[in-house]
């Protein structure tokens, strides 16, 4: 009686584990981007060609080499985008001086700058796409006939412009950053989600750790009941790596040539060799994550015969 009762209690059933929401993927062309699919990696190349479309191929280049699915650039209509107080302001660029708008003009691509854009990334197997910042810019988009339009986080509270790209019946990449769940409720409103995929942002560059909020990832998948990915702007790698651990269905980084290229987001942005690590590194997590089952791999099983030992 007295060993008996002094025997623990058994153990209590296990609580059900608790696994992360999974929803259907969303299709971007003849790729399922969602849970349970190979994480989309897209290269932001967005103004860091500068107006140069042959810096444009090398990036698109660095990209493909890389590994990644697709690359984004940026749309602006300039006359639209620069506030009028800005317009005039004089700024000193590679090309000389010139008003912002001068240099907002003189970095924009147009038609037949897409139109071999859109020929190489074919070539080089490369989706792309763009954010476009205005509706004008939605306009050409569509006559590009891209497969995919991305909303940036300065647009989320732009409802004009998300009305005009939910018309469109593509499929559509929300970034969130700089947002409040109220104004991504109002977006998803008028985009709805039956094609929607967003991307969990925090718009500082560059990004610190303390303000990347990774879990944040969870919040929106189980708030809206869509697939998210993480768009990053940190240095290194290590967040977003964290990202994909926690569900990041897409990722997204900036890239360049050369971090001390002159422009606003070159600081901000992966140099090809981490591309390839990161690509590389995002592959090698998916296989490591498993699908939860516990078992015994075959890998275990001689150190198994060898040294469980089994006692009653």
């Amino acid at each position: 009686d007295r060993v008996a009762a002094a025997r623990p209690e058994p153990p209590a059933a296990p609580a059900a584990v608790r696994t992360r929401p999974q929803f259907a993927p969303v299709a971007i062309g003849d790729v399922p981007v969602g849970d349970g699919e190979p994480v989309y990696v897209i290269g932001e190349i967005g103004i860091n060609h500068n107006g140069d479309l042959d810096l444009a191929r090398r990036l698109i280049d660095v990209a493909a080499d890389a590994g990644c699915q697709a690359v984004k650039f940026q749309k602006r209509t300039p006359a639209i985008c620069v506030p009028e107080e800005q317009k005039g302001q004089i700024r000193q660029t590679p090309w000389g001086e010139m008003t912002y708008l001068e240099y907002k003009e003189r970095t924009e691509f147009g038609r037949d700058e897409y139109r071999q854009i859109a020929k190489y990334c074919d070539e080089r197997g490369l989706h792309w796409f763009a954010s476009p910042w205005d509706v004008p810019s939605v306009e050409f988009l569509e006559e590009m006939d891209v497969l995919v339009h991305k909303v940036a986080s300065a647009s989320v509270a732009d409802h004009e412009l998300l009305r005009t790209l939910a018309a469109t019946g593509k499929p559509i990449i929300l970034s969130t950053g700089m947002s409040t769940l109220s104004e991504i409720d109002a977006a998803v409103e008028i985009l709805g989600t039956d094609r929607l995929i967003m991307m969990h942002a925090t718009s500082t560059y560059p990004l610190p750790p303390d303000e990347a909020n990774l879990r944040t990832i969870t919040t929106l998948k189980e708030r809206y009941g869509v697939p998210v990915g993480y768009s990053g702007h940190e240095r290194g790698l290590q967040i977003s790596l964290a990202a994909v651990t926690l569900g990041a269905v897409c990722v997204e980084r900036h890239i360049t040539l050369d971090r001390t290229m002159w422009g606003s987001d070159h600081a901000a942005s992966l140099e090809p060799s981490g591309l390839e690590h990161l690509v590389r590194d995002i592959r090698i997590i998916e296989q490591a994550l498993g699908d939860g089952v516990k078992r015994v791999f075959p890998g275990e099983e001689a150190p198994k015969a060898r040294l469980r030992r089994v006692t009653v």
